[in-house]
């Protein structure tokens, strides 16, 4: 028998709130945390108030309805927790991670240009500045960061801290890694609905043993999804890098990017663009300059949506091969390597007038 969220969500639709008539899904009494493990599912009921009348029976109703509509070999009784909204902490005062400083989301409107080979290569140019910096990997379906590495085959362990289990993230060239390449087959596709990656998601942030960190970069996935929902909801997002190469395709997709973050229903700023693969450089000729996919495209689009430009990296062979073979080119004294330095400056410099100028970004709020 297969579970996923689906099923149970369906099930419960035919469950009625007795005070209204309503069915639970559509007033928004399901919390989004289903957890399936083999047979046992595992859920919270939202109520609005912890003396409501109707708490028993409405769990009770929902346990039948997933034995009845799912299959009576569902473990579900006992397992449905009940929440109560006005008991529910409210989210600006929640700090999921505590001892990060800045965390900083690397996008882009579009894939193939470079998201994640700029993510990786940000985040070992700040360590090898002195900070401490954290690397998420929250591209679900395309985990790419752990090859970037060269730690595709680390095994991942957990330690007990203040009681809680929690995940030990890989270490490397001073920046402490995790990603959901590293719990599946990297031969094969991740076939999963959005609540599942959501929840996934939501697992590697709140139960990976991130510390105290300067920065925490996250490689979010291209384009916009539930993954991006899911980490403003969860996160006080610092601000956000949108990452294009100088086409006019990347730069339409880079817009709606940029307007996703600074929209009122998300309202994170943006630090600035990377354009990637600004012009070609020979590594036998490092001023030479070939503008093979068109000149200063990411340049115009920041002046022309008030945004700072961050950096220009030039597409230079020994970038490919560097993620290829989990050397990011930032570790090297290179063309390459020096445009990421200067990368790191600028976003060191961005976040700092980000921090002085504007207040703390509270993740989004759900209802």
């Amino acid at each position: 028998m297969e579970l996923y969220p689906t099923l149970i969500l369906e099930a419960l639709r035919t469950v009625r709130y007795p005070g209204t008539g309503k069915d639970l899904v559509s007033m928004n009494m399901v919390e989004d945390d289903i957890r399936i493990e083999g047979n046992r599912v595992s859920f919270s009921l939202i109520f609005d108030k912890k003396t409501d009348p109707f708490i028993k029976s409405v769990v009770r109703a929902a346990e039948v309805a997933i034995n009845t509509h799912i299959s009576p070999e569902v473990d579900i009784h006992g397992n449905i927790a009940v929440k109560c909204r006005q008991e529910l902490p409210p989210q600006a005062d929640e700090q999921p991670l505590p001892g990060v400083k800045n965390i900083i989301g690397v996008s882009s409107g579009k894939g193939g240009v470079g998201k994640s080979t700029v993510a990786s290569n940000l985040a070992v140019a700040l360590a090898l500045q002195g900070y401490r910096v954290g690397l998420l990997d929250a591209d679900i379906f395309g985990p790419s960061i752990p090859k970037m590495f060269g730690i595709e085959d680390n095994q991942l362990f957990m330690h007990e801290v203040d009681g809680r289990k929690l995940i030990i993230p890989a270490e490397k060239f001073g920046v402490k890694v995790l990603s959901i390449g590293f719990f599946v087959d990297k031969s094969q596709a991740v076939l999963w609905r959005g609540a599942m990656a959501s929840n996934a998601l939501k697992q590697l942030i709140m139960e990976g043993d991130w510390g105290e960190l300067d920065y925490f970069i996250i490689d979010m996935p291209p384009g916009t999804s539930d993954i991006h929902l899911t980490l403003v909801q969860t996160l006080g997002i610092t601000g956000a890098i949108v990452v294009t190469t100088p086409q006019e395709v990347a730069l339409a997709d880079a817009r709606k990017g940029v307007s996703m973050f600074v929209g009122e229903h998300v309202g994170v700023p943006v630090l600035g663009i990377v354009e990637n693969m600004s012009w070609f450089t020979p590594s036998a000729h490092p001023t030479e300059k070939y503008y093979i996919f068109g000149q200063d495209g990411g340049k115009q689009l920041a002046e022309a949506m008030g945004v700072a430009l961050l950096g220009q990296i030039p597409l230079v062979a020994g970038i490919c091969k560097g993620g290829d073979n989990g050397i990011p080119v930032a570790l090297q004294n290179s063309v390459s390597g020096a445009s990421f330095t200067r990368l790191a400056t600028a976003v060191i410099q961005a976040v700092d007038k980000r921090n002085a100028t504007l207040p703390p970004t509270l993740h989004v709020k759900t209802h």
